[in-house]
């Protein structure tokens, strides 16, 4: 019979097998005596421990054979890793039997439970302890945010005095838990726990990524203050009085009276247009007088009309100007200034356009209407009947138009001051607004300065 190197040797490639790098040497002038010397390790061994008190232990050349029972599989393991690192050990033959005993299984697992329970009551100082300590730690991170002013004098924006509270408050509770943790000897769960919140954080934040953009674009418009409080702006192709401004959005209340929520990325990215910056506003309206008439004295009526005009500042003064001559009239643009603060634009703009036409009306300064010229082809027979019903609508209107005219005269009201304030329905509800509770306003307390 072949041995297994020279059988090797005919079938395979005629290179002898190597042994493995992690298999145990084997000496070849082992007897007798190592073998007991290595029975009587592993059984002094084996008597030490509780778990594998059971464990019968037989050594031949070097082959080791466990035998009894065990009362877990975990214990069986355990027992065959001891035997493989006694020296001199060639291999271990596992013939334990996992003990099925309910009672000795039940009466284990007691004692364990018992164990148990007595070291957490010994260790349970030291977690009240720890608890104490968290308990602490989380009181003066409040106590600290509680106090506003301490943070508003390192910052004065208040939106950037609230966010570095909260990150004070942050690093107190982290130290906080870093105590307890290493009063508990369990500070190897800080690393854990830091880089799954890591991960964490890093998928929760490529899913909130609008939510983070909009919050970081709060912080920086409350640190640039490109509006305050009852600011009117225009916001992209948004118009209104600014009510609030959120860790997500702008609230703006419309000229109609509408919530208008706009994301604070947005605003941020748009071009803002704040009428309420520069107190002065200027409106102006286009008005056209005959060709026939002196423009300059219509200028000068209609610069002097403005100035009696409620709200119209003096300074800068009122302007007219000539912007076109057109076929049948010359144009005037006419120009004022309002303080906005005290006075509507719009209700300015129409009591001035007002006081304009009565005066021009009361000095015989004709505007024009629009001329069309008919002209008739004599080639062409008319239909029968058009002509008569053409030529009694132009005698109609000829009659009518006087008299519209004189109407137009007598009904227009007497000039005198208008209602200019802001609209009453608009301002109670941005009232109402600025005064909600619930998500603070960014703008409000120590933001209303520029």
């Amino acid at each position: 019979m072949l041995a297994q190197g020279t059988l090797g040797d005919l079938l395979g490639d005629g290179q002898a097998a190597e042994p493995a790098a992690d298999a145990p040497r084997i000496e070849v002038d082992a007897d007798g005596a190592d073998d007991e010397a290595i029975e009587r390790r592993l059984s002094g061994i084996f008597e030490e421990l509780e778990a594998l008190s059971g464990v019968t232990v037989q050594v031949s050349n070097g082959v080791i054979t466990l035998g009894g029972e065990v009362g877990s599989a975990a214990s069986g393991e355990r027992s065959i890793a001891l035997a493989r690192s006694v020296s001199g050990v060639v291999d271990v033959i596992d013939a334990q039997r996992v003990e099925a005993d309910v009672s000795q299984r039940l009466h284990t697992t007691l004692s364990r439970m018992r164990a148990s329970f007595l070291s957490l009551v010994a260790s349970l100082p030291v977690f009240l302890l720890a608890l104490l300590v968290l308990g602490l730690f989380w009181w003066v991170s409040g106590w600290l945010t509680r106090r506003p002013a301490l943070f508003q004098r390192i910052a004065p924006n208040a939106f950037i005095a609230e966010l570095l509270a909260g990150l004070v408050r942050l690093l107190i509770l982290l130290g906080g838990v870093v105590l307890a943790l290493s009063l508990l000897d369990a500070t190897s769960l800080i690393g854990t726990v830091l880089g799954a919140a890591g991960i964490v954080g890093l998928a929760v934040g490529f899913a909130v990524r609008d939510t983070v953009e909009n919050y970081i674009a709060s912080i920086l418009l409350s640190l640039r203050t490109p509006f305050l409080l009852r600011d009117r702006v225009q916001i992209g192709e948004h118009n209104g009085f600014v009510a609030r401004l959120t860790g997500r959005a702008t609230i703006l209340i419309s000229i109609d009276g509408n919530h208008v929520r706009i994301p604070n990325a947005t605003v941020f990215k748009s071009t803002i247009v704040n009428y309420s910056r520069n107190p002065q506003h200027r409106f102006d309206f286009e008005v056209g007088v005959d060709t026939d008439l002196d423009p300059g004295r219509a200028q000068q009526l209609a610069q002097t009309t403005l100035q009696g005009v409620s709200g119209v500042l003096a300074e800068p003064p009122p302007s007219v100007l000539i912007s076109e001559l057109g076929d049948s009239n010359v144009t005037l643009t006419v120009m004022g200034w309002i303080d906005q603060r005290e006075t509507d634009l719009r209700k300015a703009r129409s009591e001035a356009i007002r006081g304009v036409k009565q005066a021009f009306d009361a000095a015989g300064i004709v505007m024009p209407e629009p001329i069309y010229r008919l002209r008739v082809d004599a080639r062409g027979a008319p239909l029968p009947g058009a002509a008569n019903a053409l030529l009694s609508e132009t005698d109609g209107a000829a009659e009518t138009a006087p008299q519209t005219s004189a109407a137009r005269t007598v009904e227009a009201p007497a000039c005198g001051a208008a209602d200019t304030s802001a609209d009453t329905s608009t301002q109670a509800t941005l009232d109402r607004e600025l005064s909600a509770s619930g998500e603070p306003n960014l703008l409000d307390g120590a933001n209303r300065h520029e």
